[in-house]
């Protein structure tokens, strides 16, 4: 196999093993099988390419074209001429597949199913994409180290997406491939050009080397290099969070055969579908219930709660049930409970990715591709589909448990209770110590979650108000439970965290409180509806909702208690309206727009924006940290330019003062001279003499007579100091080797010039230089040994 063969190979193994890193983000993982056989193709008509051979533009054009036939033969077929040539209607399919996949990579958690074309679409042709920069920088164009630029992007777009724990994997396999891509490269220029003024190292019996010890140094330099790249992170300060944090707000979902279906914030989406100053309908339902305090429609739980925010855990979904839904998780048999029937009709603007309904569902009634979560009980749209002017049917179970039932609950099974009462232990003392407080001398977790709801809406002191800003730290509940103003996210995800503080499961939901009856019996459910309640769990009930939001809503009459003191909101009463009441209500604001005040959104009120979020900024010791990281990187980026730069001075300032500098100084204007053609693309040939190195350099590097002239001044120069008896010092060399470097680089591209000054090819002799001494330092041990083995033994 010839050098280039061997290193087309391999640039086809590194972007495989680069794409492995994406291998978590699907399930099944099978399409990198057909990514590795397109790629096979597309490298294969490479080769082919360069062997004919072609020039270097028709090669990577004929390789585009191939791969786009291939695209279009996996992806577009039926929209294609003959099934292969693409065509308008190709390209709107290609269109038509990138958009589907652009929205189920918004709606699909890690991993998402591969039956989806668009996500399939962008796998195997991103790895196409990738694949065909890395052959043509590494092998089209013989440069390895760019390649690992395409490489990196590739490996970036996995790590950025992906939450495994076990990235530093893929990053091994990905680094892996890079490396062994460049020493491809390394022993291929070994191989036909050997090392420049330097003979190979000698083995032991005074035979030559050749390439092994080289590409052995070599491999120990890229493993501890590698090595280096895996632990200095650790010291590094974690930067989390980001536009690709994979702990976003998503809520999980998929198709009937698995999976999961992330998609944004429900209030997020709520607030930014929403573009009218106006109190406009977003649902209008029809209800047999008589009961109209208890119409709260909920659209998704929060009930992961990691320091930063609540929201949705990523679960499994199966497909909507036929039918009646499964008994709710908890509810008893005892447990009071009539069947109700709920007409809903979504506005024609409002597009909503989740579907609002009571709470808990016996079963639904509606069309569209729509997903079942058992565990949240809720259903959740799958490819595109959500509630834009959707008319849907929802039958639902209106539990009411009484006080009793409620304080004899028995305690949840370990599990759940792990699940949902986890905190994270950045949670300030203050807010446990309040829970504590507040709840003192309540007989059971009841009598507790009513005391919590009482303190907020009551007693406690705390005034609704949509214009307290949303802090940013994580002493944000602190301040909040200090200043007691907030909306209806602050009071719901304070209660929720306080009872999960003293062992009570909890969660916050998030949809719409009940809405205004009206005259032709419907109930209209306005932007200001919006709203945010905690869940709490008991064992024989279920999850049961609570009101903390004073002036918002209605609590349960299950809260109701005759304790003394306790003075909880009619719960006959729905949620007022904001304009008749513009002292209490959120309409009131006048600096708070419409829209955001319909949401509980002021400032920046959606779900995901929780009063919880991590630090007041960045400390001074993380930016000094990253500043420093930004730093060593820079210097390594820039190291070769800043190493040649240095040897460049050193070489043309070495003047000769007497005849024993003639030689050095000679030699070293040269060695600058054939490293700056090397460095602009004309290869050094060892085997040849000074002369005739001279006038290839002449040649291939097209210099004018002027340059000409003084590359063969500084030839002559140097067979002198090589040939002649008594060589003498020849003045002007310096000033030759700076003309003709000068020629060298006005012959050459931009492109070249930039290689040549960011990422000069003479670099390599650093590595040589470590390789030679490394020879040197084995060769004194071994040297060593028996003289230190014989002291032993004379002292023995």
């Amino acid at each position: 196999m010839s050098g280039r063969a061997r290193l087309a190979l391999w640039a086809w193994a590194a972007t495989l093993m680069a794409a492995c890193a994406l291998l978590p983000l699907v399930d099944p993982a099978t399409w990198i099988l057909q990514a590795a056989v397109l790629l096979s193709v597309q490298s294969g008509v490479g080769a082919a390419a360069r062997r004919v051979p072609l020039a270097r533009p028709l090669t990577i054009a004929a390789q585009a074209v191939v791969t786009l036939m291939l695209l279009t033969l996996v992806f577009a077929r039926r929209q294609a001429l003959a099934g292969l040539v693409p065509g308008p209607r190709a390209f709107q399919r290609f269109a038509d597949l990138l958009q589907q996949g652009g929205d189920d990579i918004a709606r699909y958690a890690i991993p998402a199913p591969l039956e989806s074309d668009g996500i399939r679409l962008m796998l195997v042709g991103g790895v196409l994409v990738i694949g065909l920069l890395v052959d043509t920088l590494a092998v089209t164009f013989r440069s390895a180290a760019p390649a690992g630029l395409p490489l990196l992007a590739l490996y970036s777009v996995a790590a950025g997406l992906s939450e495994g724990g076990a990235g530093w994997l893929w990053f091994l396999l990905a680094a892996a491939g890079y490396l062994m891509l460049l020493l491809a490269e390394g022993r291929d220029r070994l191989a036909r050009w050997g090392r420049v003024f330097g003979g190979s190292p000698r083995t032991p019996d005074g035979g030559q080397g050749g390439a092994v010890a080289p590409v052995r140094a070599g491999r120990r330099i890229g493993a501890f290099a590698l090595g280096i790249a895996l632990v200095v992170p650790l010291a590094l300060p974690a930067m989390d969070g980001g536009l690709l944090d994979g702990a976003g707000t998503g809520v999980g979902s998929g198709t009937g055969g698995g999976g999961t279906i992330s998609a944004v914030n429900p209030l997020v989406s709520l607030r930014d579908s929403l573009n009218v100053d106006e109190n406009r309908q977003v649902l209008s339902v029809q209800t047999d219930s008589e009961d109209l305090s208890g119409l709260y429609l909920r659209i998704v739980s929060l009930d992961d709660f990691d320091g930063t925010t609540w929201k949705p855990s990523k679960r499994h979904i199966t497909a909507v049930p036929d039918g009646t839904f499964p008994t709710p998780a908890g509810l008893g048999p005892d447990v009071r409970r009539t069947e109700t029937r709920t007409l809903v009709s979504a506005a024609d603007w409002y597009a909503q990715d989740w579907l609002p309904m009571p709470y808990p569902p016996s079963g639904v009634r509606v069309a569209g591709n729509w997903r079942y979560e058992p565990v949240g009980m809720t259903l959740v749209g799958d490819h595109g589909q959500n509630t834009r002017g959707l008319k849907y049917e929802v039958r639902s179970l209106n539990v009411q448990p009484t006080a009793e039932q409620l304080a004899a609950a028995p305690r949840p099974s370990a599990a759940l209770t792990r699940e949902y009462t986890e905190l994270p232990d950045s949670l300030p003392e203050v807010v446990s110590r309040t829970a504590r407080d507040v709840t003192a001398g309540a007989a059971n977790p009841y009598e507790q979650a009513v005391r919590l709801q009482e303190y907020f809406a009551i007693n406690g002191g705390f005034e609704y108000d949509t214009q307290v800003k949303v802090g940013s730290g994580s002493e944000a509940i602190a301040r909040f439970l200090k200043d007691k103003q907030g909306f209806c996210v602050h009071f719901s995800f304070a209660m929720a965290v306080m009872a999960r503080s003293l062992g009570i499961p909890a969660r916050v939901a998030v949809g719409f409180a009940p809405g205004s009856p009206q005259a032709d019996g419907s109930v209209s459910v306005g932007l200001r509806d919006a709203h945010a309640w905690p869940e709490v769990y008991f064992e024989g009930v279920g999850w049961t909702r609570f009101e903390p939001t004073p002036t918002r809503g209605s609590a349960p009459a299950y809260t109701v208690t005759d304790r003394p003191g306790s003075s909880v909101p009619d719960p006959a009463l729905p949620s007022r309206d904001t304009e008749t009441e513009p002292s209490a209500a959120p309409s009131a604001s006048d600096t708070c727009s419409a829209q955001d005040k319909k949401l509980d959104a002021c400032s920046t009120e959606s779900a995901a924006a929780v009063p919880v979020t991590g630090g007041d900024g960045p400390k001074w010791y993380a930016l000094l940290a990253w500043a420093l990281a930004g730093f060593v990187v820079l210097v390594i980026l820039l190291a070769p330019m800043l190493w040649r730069l240095r040897v460049r001075t050193v070489r043309l300032g070495a003047h000769g003062r007497g005849e024993a500098d003639t030689g050095p100084h000679t030699l070293a204007v040269w060695q600058e001279l054939i490293d700056t053609a090397w460095d602009l693309g004309i290869l050094p040939e060892e085997s040849r003499t000074p002369r005739r190195a001279a006038a290839r350099t002449v040649r291939l590097g097209r210099l004018d007579p002027t340059a000409a002239a003084a590359v063969h001044r500084v030839a002559d120069a140097v067979e002198q100091v090589l040939y002649a008896p008594s060589p003498r010092l020849t003045a002007g060399l310096t000033e030759d080797v700076r003309l003709a470097s000068a020629g060298l680089r006005a012959a050459a591209g931009r492109g070249t010039r930039l290689r040549a000054r960011f990422a000069p090819r003479s670099a390599i002799r650093v590595t040589w230089a470590v390789l030679a001494r490394w020879t040197v330092l084995k060769r004194r041990v071994a040297a060593a040994r028996p003289v230190l083995r014989k002291t032993s033994d004379q002292r023995g």
